[in-house]
């Protein structure tokens, strides 16, 4: 394996790790792990809750933030295939629209990482695990703020249609996270 391929590898590795010790640390401290979506603060183009996660915003006029709009597109190119059309469910996985009014950022996040199985007599759900999947951990946040406005009812189905400008911040994580 090359040197930059290494490197590439080690700093993927290590962001994984990032995501899951934060997931971890939070996880405890959190009692109710949804929270409200309100925006509390921002930083970027990037909206956060009083609990300080990934939040979306929503204009009156319907036009979206960045990381909303962004989590819509990597969802319905990776994680429609099992979860369906804008998260709405189908045979093989979930309705995460439903899932997310139970489940906050913390479990979300340790679910894509390490997926999940939950095999009985009843049912036999298998995700399997993200973590290394870089179009999906690079864009984890932007996938979980697009699912919680549909699980908020705050998003409709379908594409926005409208979207905030792409921040400087967001193109610079893109590019360190996905590699030149």
């Amino acid at each position: 394996m090359s040197k930059p391929h290494r490197a590439m590898l080690f700093a993927f590795a290590a962001c994984a790790a990032a995501v899951t010790a934060a997931a971890s640390s939070h996880a405890a401290t959190d009692p109710n792990p949804v929270g409200s979506p309100k925006v509390a603060s921002s930083q970027d183009g990037k909206y956060f809750d009083a609990a300080g996660n990934p939040t979306y915003n929503i204009s009156p006029s319907g036009k979206v933030d960045w990381y909303t709009f962004s989590g819509y597109r990597r969802f319905n190119g990776t994680c429609e295939t099992c979860h369906g059309f804008d998260g709405s469910g189908s045979s093989f996985a979930p309705d995460l629209t439903q899932s997310l009014k139970t489940i906050g950022y913390d479990e979300f996040q340790k679910i894509v990482i390490n997926g999940k199985q939950s095999v009985n007599t009843a049912e036999s759900l298998v995700m399997p695990s993200f973590g290394d999947n870089k179009n999906v951990m690079c864009y984890l946040d932007d996938i979980y703020v697009y699912l919680r406005a549909r699980a908020d009812g705050a998003l409709g189905g379908g594409r926005p249609a409208s979207n905030e400008a792409k921040p400087k911040t967001a193109i610079a994580n893109e590019n360190d996270c996905m590699g030149p």
